[in-house]
């Protein structure tokens, strides 16, 4: 499967031949890595939204920015680390951002999970 990107940017949403190095292409095991991304990025984007402290903040965008690397969702983790370094008036306009990029960074799993 080509990388798909992102309309914003060329960072691919998500690079297939990235995660298949680690996979081997096995399709039970890319299906339960990125399923565990998605429940990752779900729990990542609730923590980012009560996030009261920076500490808080960066731990959520921290974790999630590596869970994306790890399959190849590269869009959203150059989002995520973007994020990490806002202040907190930022904070909210960022989590929007990474939430919209996460979607659409699912819908291009789509057939796989």
């Amino acid at each position: 499967m080509k990388a798909q990107s992102s309309p914003q940017a060329e960072t691919p949403l998500f690079d297939r031949a990235h995660l298949d190095r680690y996979t081997g292409g096995d399709e039970a095991l890319t299906a339960e890595l990125l399923n565990l991304m998605c429940d990752q990025a779900r729990r990542c984007l609730g923590l980012m939204e009560t996030a009261s402290d920076e500490t808080a903040w960066t731990a959520a965008t921290h974790t999630l920015k590596g869970a994306a690397r790890g399959v190849g969702a590269f869009a959203l983790a150059d989002l995520c680390e973007q994020a990490e370094a806002q202040p907190q008036m930022a904070w909210e306009p960022a989590r929007l951002d990474v939430a919209r990029c996460f979607k659409d960074t699912e819908a291009a799993f789509a057939g796989l999970i």
